[in-house]
């Protein structure tokens, strides 16, 4: 028993041993790709069982136009044959100039941006009163801007002054033609009404009934949007009326 103990023992160290040297068998370690071109940086990966994707490129005074300029991960990490090492490629000098934006809609921006080489980075929309719809409120870099590190413009767009809004006041217990022509002074519409038939006491409140004919003197029993909720101006209130 002791020696077959034994014998068990070597086989598991020897099986975890194996199991080891598989592992780190298909590890690799990382090569410096900076500074290298495209190509020549995908041949190096290759060799040693790895990928290589451009992700980003900008622009650089000290990095020659073409060349790989960071990387990740970083030349020496030991990773998984088959691993991604993402890079970005260095454009030169920036050689193009920054338009200015802020006149055009957002289609004559991104005309303008892809004209010249560059590339729309991040939209943003926002209500302005003092910016018409469809005008670019801001962009970054600016224009003329010099020193840039990417070759994207991020826009800011107008959707123009944000609709007025109020606070739905209780018009329950008021004649419907009342609360319309109310409503109508507001700049707001009727819209679905229905008619509520009576309940007898102690039974639950019946369904509305659309098929009901609803007239100015129907009273207003309940209200969507419900009292002290917010409403756009030009906006809709439904009513259920008895």
């Amino acid at each position: 028993m002791l020696l077959t103990l034994v014998l068990l023992t070597i086989a598991l160290i020897s099986a975890l041993t194996a199991m080891q040297f598989a592992i780190h068998g298909r590890e690799v370690a990382i090569p410096k790709l900076i500074g290298m071109p495209p190509s020549e940086a995908e041949r190096v990966a290759v060799a040693s069982g790895l990928q290589v994707a451009i992700e980003r490129q900008f622009y650089s005074s000290e990095v020659p136009e073409g060349k790989i300029m960071t990387q990740m991960p970083l030349p020496g990490t030991k990773v998984r044959r088959g691993w991604t090492v993402r890079v970005a490629q260095s454009l030169g000098p920036q050689r193009v100039a920054i338009p200015d934006l802020s006149t055009g809609s957002e289609r004559a921006a991104e005309l303008n941006i892809r004209r010249r080489g560059l590339a729309v980075g991040f939209l943003a929309e926002v209500a302005l009163a003092d910016v018409p719809q469809d005008r670019i409120a801001a962009q970054s870099p600016p224009a003329n801007a010099s020193g840039v590190s990417a070759p994207k413009i991020d826009l800011l767009v107008s959707l123009g002054p944000e609709p007025e809004s109020y606070v739905m006041p209780s018009l329950i217990g008021q004649p419907l033609g009342s609360a319309t022509l109310a409503l109508q002074d507001a700049g707001m519409r009727v819209g679905k009404v229905s008619m509520i038939p009576a309940a007898s006491a102690g039974e639950p409140l019946p369904a509305p009934n659309p098929a009901s004919e609803p007239n100015a003197a129907s009273m207003i029993v309940e209200q969507s949007p419900a009292p002290g909720q917010k409403i756009m101006a030009g906006g809709t209130v439904n009513f259920n009326v008895r």
